[in-house]
């Protein structure tokens, strides 16, 4: 099924080799066919009450903590592609308190948000810059992201209404079946997308937390793979003045 629903994405013709002799008449057969704007709308009850279940659980939460290990692929060289793993460790305290500290392969880095000032410091080197910051969560994240390309693969799970961002343009949404083997537990499995980038989410069947997340974008030609794993999750408990 889900190389069935990939498979929308990866339109485009190959041409090569074509004479000038077919060439009008591909042209003509072209010009007959409807243009494609994206796979076909079909949205499931049951994927978007999971969704929504899901997206609850999180906005509905005062404070969060987890680790989310992001693994993305990059072509190399050679052509094949490679994967590249970064960790993260997210603790936020509603609206306005935010610590992401990235140790993972690479140059390891925090960032502080206190509704007042943004701060990301670079342990090796001892480096901290600051800026003003909007007073809520959601505002610092579009500020940072608008002014200095900042982003987190986990954006769309900590902000005030995750559904929101999936809802979205939202094309399509089906439930796959469940899972034993992720995240220790058992979990749903539910992809959806809209014209842009096809998800797959693993969420728990009792407490409808987020534990693996896939993605692949339209515009890739590549359809190189995004990979999310979340772990550790704990909600609404006092989160450490030092975090």
């Amino acid at each position: 099924m889900t190389a069935c629903v990939l498979a929308l994405f990866a339109g485009g013709l190959a041409a090569s080799g074509a004479s000038a002799q077919t060439a009008p008449a591909q042209a003509k057969q072209a010009a007959r066919k409807p243009a494609v704007a994206g796979p076909a709308i079909e949205i499931e009850p049951k994927a978007v009450a999971i969704l929504k279940a899901a997206s609850d659980r999180l906005a509905g939460a005062k404070t969060m903590s987890f680790t989310a290990y992001v693994s993305e692929e990059s072509p190399s060289r050679l052509g094949p592609a490679l994967m590249y793993t970064s960790r993260y460790d997210v603790a936020l305290q509603r609206p306005d308190k935010l610590r992401v500290t990235s140790p993972g392969d690479g140059v390891a880095t925090d960032l502080f948000y206190d509704g007042r000032t943004l701060s990301a410091h670079t342990p090796a080197s001892n480096l901290l810059a600051t800026a003003p910051a909007p007073a809520t969560i959601d505002a610092m994240l579009q500020q940072a992201y608008t002014t200095a390309d900042i982003y987190f693969p986990f954006t769309d799970l900590i902000v005030a209404d995750p559904y929101k961002a999936i809802a979205d343009g939202l094309r399509f949404a089906f439930y796959v079946g469940q899972s034993k083997t992720v995240g220790g537990t058992t979990t749903d499995i539910v992809a959806y997308g809209n014209k842009d980038v096809f998800v797959q989410v693993w969420v728990g069947a009792e407490d409808r937390l987020p534990r693996k997340m896939r993605a692949i974008y339209a515009a890739d030609r590549l359809k190189l793979r995004h990979e999310m794993t979340l772990e550790g999750w704990t909600l609404d408990v006092a989160i450490p003045a030092e975090q």
